[in-house]
């Protein structure tokens, strides 16, 4: 895998990789002399889900050299989580050194509102796997979203004329949204956003030393008595705010 990836992305030294989610996937359209890697192509598991491109765009963004990955594969695909972790583990094999990685959660907060930017503070992996299973490896996540890249990613937002929350992220399995009983559980948990991906990619980047910073892009908010939710909203809601997301990324790429 990391041979085949190694190969096609040739001179580039890519500092950092780049997960776009849901309806998100438009920053990479921004990547300068960039070089399309489809997933089949390079040995990595694809994605089925609408939304979710399935390549790897190697080039330059903001000045830095990237790996930006369009799409990404999930648990409730009915795959392993060495699969869901496939791309972050190649990355680190080419040379990433850090991993900045978005989302499109919900939000549990009554305060929130679609559009938000949350940056993830910490998480919660509530998927019942974890991608170091069936190896002897133990990883100390104390400060999986790096302290540093959060101050940063705070300067950058000033920058971009946009303001983030910190909160925490809570992962489960999907693909069915989450009932209101759920909601109240998240919340006495401690959860800030909920969504169906991230907390194994970023287990699997500490696991190879590279450092994290992590955004949620909140698409709809739970309010109390139960909210509807379904995929459409969330890609409009992606569609709409992510502009606002990839200002803060451009701005906090150099800062990496």
């Amino acid at each position: 895998m990391s041979v085949a990836l190694r190969a096609a992305v040739g001179d580039l030294a890519p500092r950092v990789l780049v997960t776009l989610g849901s309806g998100l996937g438009g920053l990479a359209d921004e990547v300068a002399d960039a070089t399309s890697l489809d997933f089949g192509d390079i040995g990595l598991p694809g994605p089925t889900v609408p939304g979710h491109a399935g390549r790897l765009i190697a080039g330059t963004l903001a000045g830095v050299p990237v790996l930006v990955q369009q799409g990404r594969v999930h648990l409730y695909e009915g795959v392993p989580g060495r699969d869901v972790a496939a791309c972050v583990r190649a990355a680190a094999e080419v040379g990433v050194r850090t991993f900045l990685v978005t989302n499109a959660a919900g939000g549990l907060r009554t305060e929130q509102h679609p559009g938000d930017l949350l940056l993830i503070a910490d998480h919660l992996n509530l998927t019942g796997t974890n991608p170091l299973v069936g190896s002897a490896t133990f990883v100390d996540m104390a400060a999986a979203y790096d302290p540093d890249l959060r101050a940063h990613a705070h300067a950058a937002a000033g920058d971009a004329g946009e303001r983030l929350t910190e909160g925490v992220y809570a992962g489960l399995l999907g693909p069915a949204y989450e009932t209101p009983a759920e909601v109240r559980m998240l919340r006495a948990l401690g959860a800030d956003a909920v969504g169906m991906s991230t907390v194994l990619e970023v287990i699997a980047a500490r696991a190879a030393g590279l450092r994290v910073i992590g955004f949620s892009l909140i698409t709809n908010v739970h309010r109390e008595g139960g909210t509807p939710t379904d995929h459409a909203e969330v890609l409009e809601a992606g569609a709409t705010a992510g502009p606002r997301l990839a200002a803060v990324v451009r701005a906090l790429l150099p800062r990496l």
